[in-house]
């Protein structure tokens, strides 16, 4: 296959994940939709068996609004074999399926990378012991600094909604000993890069790490020992930004929560999350389907629907392709904006 720009339309290139989840199929449904950027070139990693395999079963169980993947270009690397249905033959595929994908939206000047859900487990059983996709794409390009945001843009007020976070797929006694004045600077300069193309002035939201934020070295001493000290030494270097917090975590993202639905409600650009879960559960409670994974800091632009691989419905013809077709709107959205790639 030829990857060299041939006209000058935006182009997505679509990593299927585990073929044995619902990638393939949320994939098609998301390429259907009236909703998808129509004025894009779409390349498919991922096994052409795989695809016509699910296109047929989806067709067979009544689904009309279905992309025929032979209307689009597929890269199938041809590591999967359909006699080898193990977990770690599946994770296998789905790793090399995104190193594939990263090589193919690096030869283009205006690609982005959107990439279906894949399973931890699967890919350690295969040998591949990395802790998520977003930590491949950090080391395949080189870089130790990026960050895991998760946005959406509500379809009532049309308010983006970020919610970056501090540290990702860890364990969550090792998060007090990876949080650290370094860190918490290095993705508010993430942040503030990602958010001052649409806002200048940005304001963001700290959630405490501790039970309301520490309440004075009573639940926790973080706060009070360092976080508070490094928030204020970065805003002085930073006076653009206004940062509110560390803030009670049970009550940061109330506010979220009203601008999602409000047209009136006060607005912020951003909520920095010390954990995993404290970022990610009020995130995919507010905007539901909506919610996009993005990763912040490469040299191109990176979403992913904000779920997982669905084993227990794949097949069925029943997975919601929203977060897909967000994922592939704000790929395409966020490419467009060369003051954002600039910045990375």
């Amino acid at each position: 296959m030829n990857f060299k720009d041939t006209n000058n339309k935006f182009r997505v290139v679509l990593s299927v994940g585990d073929e044995s989840g619902i990638g393939p199929e949320i994939i098609l449904k998301a390429l259907y939709s009236d909703e998808t950027p129509k004025n894009t070139d779409f390349t498919i990693v991922g096994s052409k068996k795989s695809l016509h395999k699910t296109y047929v079963n989806l067709k067979s169980l009544g689904l009309k609004n279905i992309a025929n993947p032979d209307n689009f270009q597929i890269y199938d690397p041809e590591i999967f074999s359909s006699d080898n249905k193990s977990k770690s033959s599946y994770g296998d595929a789905s790793f090399n399926y995104l190193i594939k994908a990263i090589e193919i939206v690096k030869r283009y000047s205006n690609a982005a990378l959107v990439t279906a859900p894949i399973c931890k487990k699967s890919w350690s059983l295969a040998g591949h012991h990395f802790s998520g996709q977003t930590e491949v794409l950090a080391q395949s390009c080189g870089l130790k600094n990026v960050g895991m945001l998760f946005t959406a843009k509500s379809p009532f007020t049309g308010w983006r909604f970020n919610t970056l976070l501090a540290t990702t797929h860890v364990a969550i006694c090792e998060v007090p000993k990876l949080l650290t004045v370094e860190l918490i600077h290095s993705k508010l300069d993430l942040f503030k890069d990602f958010c001052k193309t649409k806002n200048e002035k940005p304001t963001f939201k700290i959630a405490g790490l501790n039970p309301h934020a520490g309440e004075e070295g009573i639940l926790g001493t973080e706060e009070k020992d360092w976080l508070n000290d490094a928030l204020i030494t970065w805003s002085k270097k930073n006076r653009n930004v206004k940062l509110l917090g560390p803030l009670s975590p049970d009550s940061c993202w109330n506010s979220s929560a009203k601008a999602w639905r409000d047209k009136n409600a006060e607005k912020h650009d951003g909520i920095l999350a010390m954990y995993h879960d404290q970022g990610l559960i009020p995130m995919k409670v507010i905007a539901f389907n909506y919610a996009v994974n993005t990763t912040i800091g490469l040299p191109f632009i990176r979403t992913s629907p904000d779920h997982g691989t669905g084993f227990d419905i794949a097949g069925k013809g029943i997975a919601q392709s929203q977060s897909m077709i967000e994922a592939i709107k704000t790929a395409v959205e966020m490419t467009k904006d060369s003051r954002l790639l600039n910045a990375h």
